[in-house]
């Protein structure tokens, strides 16, 4: 049988039509694979945000006791308290306040070294943000319901009180030696 040149010809057009095929079909899964990976971040990200708020909701009813039993005579909280001025802002998970003492909580569900990181910027443009708090000492705290040592050291360092998920409640993790960092 002898093969002619109409023959190859026709044979190559085959093969550069099933790679065509080939190629459309790998893009095809490539953009779906995409599309689901969007989903599955989207909804992971939900997933994050009801931790955080599972965390808030954990944390809120201890912290104006907590603070009170470390002689910070804290009685009001705000949470989502915020403040924009001078193209600048910030969000505050909890705000701990009274007339001479004020605690900034951020609560996360896993606490990590660059959100103790935000949480001191945080710190650092309150006052200009939110002058009625002024002449309030400000301190600041952070939460999670997971709180690797490392990080809680870290933070403990940055002169912020670490609360933690213990049990069925909350619990300072600072020793009673802890002198809180002003600002």
């Amino acid at each position: 049988m002898a093969t002619t040149i109409d023959d190859v010809v026709r044979l190559i057009g085959e093969i550069a039509a099933a790679q065509k095929e080939t190629e459309r079909r790998f893009q095809e899964t490539e953009r779906l694979i995409k599309q689901q990976n969007q989903n599955l971040n989207e909804q992971l990200g939900k997933l994050g945000n009801r931790l955080g708020e599972f965390v808030e909701w954990q944390v809120r009813p201890a912290v104006i006791r907590l603070f009170q039993e470390r002689g910070i005579a804290v009685h009001e909280f705000y949470p989502g308290a915020s403040a924009r001025r001078d193209n600048d802002a910030i969000e505050i998970d909890l705000l701990v306040v009274d007339t001479t003492d004020a605690v900034l909580v951020e609560v996360k569900s896993k606490l990590t070294q660059p959100d103790v990181d935000e949480h001191l910027e945080r710190l650092s443009k309150f006052k200009r943000l939110m002058p009625r708090y002024g002449d309030v000492r400000a301190m600041g705290a952070v939460a999670g319901m997971v709180v690797p040592d490392e990080v809680a050291r870290y933070a403990y360092r940055q002169g912020l009180f670490v609360l933690a998920q213990s049990g069925d409640g909350v619990v300072i993790l600072n020793d009673e030696a802890f002198q809180p960092r002003g600002w």
